[in-house]
């Protein structure tokens, strides 16, 4: 996730920690389809397969400088399969994928992320890789229109980045989400083509219940019937996968040794209903209560004043807050500036020191050399004067 103190003195991250590259694994053969996505996914590799041809060869390319993108949205609710495909059309391709950390593109300094959208864009086109985001309604959501906070600008100058980097970008784009309704009107011109990734029918659901177990390792008693379960259980993908390793996590609990148990019918049954029940429980409300609702339209009218009352407070809070903000900022950029001189002196300095070395070592070089020969003739003179010295000793002693 985001790091706030790395961002303090380095903000924007580097494009290895915005995105996550894969080698796909999985292809449309891991995946189970309604035929209706199906034909709609072949359809979106073809024109990926022949962007060079109609663009090229075609010479649209030449009469369409922008709009290029091979840009893709899988829309559907949640365990349809969408991040599976995505993987599935850059192993068709041939093609790394790069999966965006929406986590660490959000950056809470002014500017960051539109950044970070533009690293991830450069970082796609360098690795020719296919670039996907995924939960894309988060970044790629409407823009406001009434501007007058500071997070407000913010979010719509990422969604213009994005737009614009849409438009420049040569490669192949994937944008998934469970809310398409989110999005920014101006997407529906810029992605190629939308794909609705729809609840399995039955006859789906009897395969994908058969392709999560292990042909030959699976221990299945004989009462498991994945079509009855099929038929009972409208369910996604990702719950049945759910409902899967569920069911073996309670028959591997039941009491006796490891070696003879068996997933039987029950436990699948019992933990799809589990399953549900937790859906159940995420997508619980306050106003789904016939009584509560009752209640709180009672309330309503008694509550309201006091609802705009906070929300006029966190609106001033959100003011102060960008205005406390936006010195902290400048201040940073003045240290940075500051911080850029210093290091300049410094190496001004370092230089001057080392040229001042250098000079000194050759005058001490060369006093040597002086030093050297007058010592030598200072003893020349001093031998000659006492070898007289000797010899006029000598003469008088003689």
């Amino acid at each position: 996730m985001a790091n706030p103190f790395r961002d303090l003195f380095f903000p924007g991250g580097r494009p290895d920690e915005l995105v996550e590259a894969l080698v796909p694994r999985r292809t449309f053969a891991d995946v189970v389809l309604p035929p209706a996505t199906r034909r709609a996914l072949d359809n979106a590799l073809v024109q990926i397969r022949k962007h060079d041809v109609i663009f090229g060869d075609w010479g649209l390319g030449e009469r369409h400088a922008t709009g290029l993108a091979l840009a893709f949205n899988f829309a559907g609710p949640p365990g349809t399969g969408k991040t599976i495909c995505a993987e599935a059309v850059a192993h068709a391709l041939g093609k790394r994928l790069l999966v965006v950390r929406y986590a660490e593109l959000e950056s809470q300094w002014a500017g960051a992320t539109a950044k970070n959208v533009s690293a991830v864009f450069a970082s796609a086109r360098e690795q020719d890789a296919v670039l996907f985001f995924d939960e894309a309604d988060a970044i790629a959501g409407r823009r406001f229109t009434s501007v007058d906070q500071g997070y407000q600008r913010e979010a719509n100058a990422v969604v213009n980045v994005l737009l614009r980097e849409l438009e420049e970008f040569p490669g192949v784009v994937i944008f998934a989400t469970n809310l398409a309704a989110n999005f920014d009107p101006a997407f529906e011109r810029r992605i190629r083509t939308h794909i609705l990734f729809e609840m399995p029918g039955a006859e789906e659901r009897e395969r994908i219940w058969r392709a999560q177990i292990h042909a030959r390792k699976t221990p299945l008693a004989e009462d498991v019937d994945f079509q009855a379960l099929a038929n009972l259980y409208p369910a996604s993908g990702g719950d049945i996968k759910n409902a899967v390793l569920k069911g073996a996590q309670m028959a591997i609990a039941e009491p006796g040794p490891d070696r003879g148990k068996q997933i039987a019918q029950r436990h699948f049954a019992e933990a799809m209903q589990e399953v549900v029940a937790a859906k159940r429980v995420m997508e619980q409300s306050l106003f789904t209560d016939p009584a509560m609702a009752a209640m709180a339209g009672a309330g309503a009218l008694a509550t309201s004043d006091g609802v705009r009352d906070e929300v006029d407070a966190l609106a001033t809070r959100l003011v102060e807050v960008e205005d406390a903000v936006l010195p902290v900022s400048e201040s940073l950029r003045r240290v940075e500036a500051s911080q850029a001189e210093t290091r300049r002196r410094l190496d001004e300095v370092h230089a001057a020191l080392a040229a001042q070395r250098e000079s000194t070592e050759e005058s001490l070089r060369q006093t040597g050399i002086v030093l050297g020969g007058r010592l030598r003739t200072l003893f020349w003179v001093s031998g000659s004067a006492l070898a007289a010295a000797v010899a006029a000793l000598a003469a008088a002693l003689w």
